[in-house]
């Protein structure tokens, strides 16, 4: 739930949107072209949004999450690659009444057009209503034209998107909102065509082990039966969690009494793996159909709090009984096999602790701390940190692009980031919470070859924070 702001761009994803607008800097043109290999392997976050929506289509993963003033798709054959996807734009609205607040787009496909169902208001936040998107062509990534709003009963409505049961198309949401009567509750319609509810609403009881919202329902099926998964909770908490309904095959699922309550949560916080808040969620296919797989925004931070939510994605099963198997969300950092029938990419990690003066290794110079006091908000449990002036830390790699995770924190400062000798960028690594594995730095494109990273500790900081400390912790290269 994102109930009294949009979204909120943390400093270091704004910093990594501004980076990847910047030109390339200059390095050596290789005669040759660089043998890579492809890796099936890939760690989370896909992105650094919440709300993620993601599917595969046509080669290619997509997503998109609630960026707050557009709606955005980021897509790659890979899922190994998707963090460094260059964000297409789709969708900005220049009518006052619905382009701020934007949250929650969800996708569905319908002959050769797509549609993308989100929610959007006026700058108030009880003014939120759910909009719908048309596609000219078959293109998910668009372009994209306004069609219509959906499923408009003159109060607060929020994360609706279709689901299908016994053939039928029906639209469910969130609504009413906070201070409206609530918890909010999650409601049901029959649609006559993608962008059409028609008839009355019903009303769907659902439980959530809190009392503050009922959201983002989302649909599962297996073997005819639907499951209405949901989040719980205020997404700011770190309890934010998923439950579930279910309908058997050919029961009415306009009638209340036919949707069977699931008890306890499917999919919540995971204090061993440092994963607070797991929720608002989509479910997609491996590449070849053979895999389930879930998307989901956690946080790597147990504060309460709605930034640092980051979109992830992990592997289900399906228990005998035939209901799904979530399990437990996995560390950001956890390596886990790509999708089947994902080609993989030519990818691979560092870590701060992998030191030396070769290939995909960290060279330091000057004064750095290193250990495991920042356990499982770091990659591996670890990290390393200066706040010495000119401390550096030399990476140097093979690859295209180049991915810096690492600790934000309140006594953090302004780091100067290089490649290959070149200009200096100014990244702030300050966050008036402690998390780990944000994602602060991502090159611009680079020629296929070597290349050489270097932080450094300026000794500068922005006012807020109190020293000028800079972290090094995961470093992705990508080819």
């Amino acid at each position: 739930m994102r109930y009294i702001r949009p979204a909120v761009l943390s400093a270091a994803l704004a910093a990594a949107v501004l980076l990847t607008a910047l030109p390339a800097t200059s390095a050596p043109v290789l005669e040759k072209p660089v043998k890579t290999v492809q890796t099936q392997t890939f760690r989370n976050p896909v992105n650094p949004g919440a709300d993620p929506s993601l599917f595969y289509y046509g080669g290619k993963y997509h997503v998109a999450t609630t960026t707050g003033d557009h709606i955005g798709i980021w897509s790659s054959p890979s899922l190994a690659t998707l963090l460094v996807a260059p964000e297409k734009v789709v969708w900005r609205d220049t009518d006052p009444s619905r382009n701020t607040q934007m949250w929650a787009p969800a996708f569905r496909h319908v002959g050769s057009r797509w549609y993308i169902y989100y929610t959007a208001s006026d700058g108030v936040d009880a003014n939120h209503r759910m909009y719908v998107l048309e596609s000219a062509g078959d293109d998910p990534t668009g372009p994209y034209s306004f069609k219509a709003k959906i499923a408009d009963f003159g109060e607060y409505a929020i994360d609706g998107e279709p689901i299908t049961h016994n053939g039928q198309q029906y639209f469910v949401w969130t609504g009413p909102g906070r201070g409206q009567g609530g918890p909010a509750q999650l409601y049901i319609v029959r649609m006559s065509n993608p962008w059409t509810a028609t008839g009355a609403r019903v009303a769907i009881p659902a439980d959530g082990g809190c009392s503050e919202v009922r959201e983002g329902p989302t649909p599962l099926y297996r073997n005819g039966r639907t499951f209405l998964t949901y989040s719980t909770c205020d997404t700011g908490k770190p309890d934010y969690q998923l439950w579930m309904k279910s309908i058997a095959n050919g029961a009415d699922p306009m009638v209340a009494a036919n949707w069977v309550q699931h008890p306890g949560p499917i999919f919540s916080r995971n204090d061993s793996t440092g994963v607070w808040g797991p929720g608002h969620h989509s479910f997609f296919q491996s590449p070849d159909g053979t895999e389930d797989w879930i998307a989901h925004h956690g946080k790597n931070t147990s504060t309460y709090t709605y930034a640092f939510r980051t979109a992830r994605v992990q592997k289900i099963s399906w228990n005998a009984d035939g209901t799904p198997n979530l399990g437990s969300p996995l560390a950001a950092g956890a390596t886990q096999n790509l999708p089947s029938g994902d080609p993989g990419a030519a990818t691979s990690v560092i870590n701060d602790t992998d030191v030396g003066t070769g290939q995909n290794q960290v060279q330091y110079a000057g004064s750095w701390s290193s250990g495991s006091g920042c356990g499982n908000q770091c990659f591996w449990g670890n990290d390393h940190w200066s706040n010495q002036l000119n401390a550096s830390a030399t990476i140097r790699f093979t690859g295209t692009k180049v991915a810096l995770l690492s600790v934000m924190d309140t006594g953090n400062g302004i780091a100067g980031i290089s490649i290959d000798g070149g200009a200096e960028q100014r990244i702030d690594y300050y966050s008036s919470i402690r998390v780990g594995e944000q994602l602060v730095y991502v090159s611009p494109t680079l020629p296929n070859g070597p290349h050489t990273l270097k932080v450094r500790v300026t000794g500068t900081r922005n006012g807020s924070s109190s020293n000028t400390v800079i972290s090094l912790d995961r470093i992705e290269i990508y080819s």
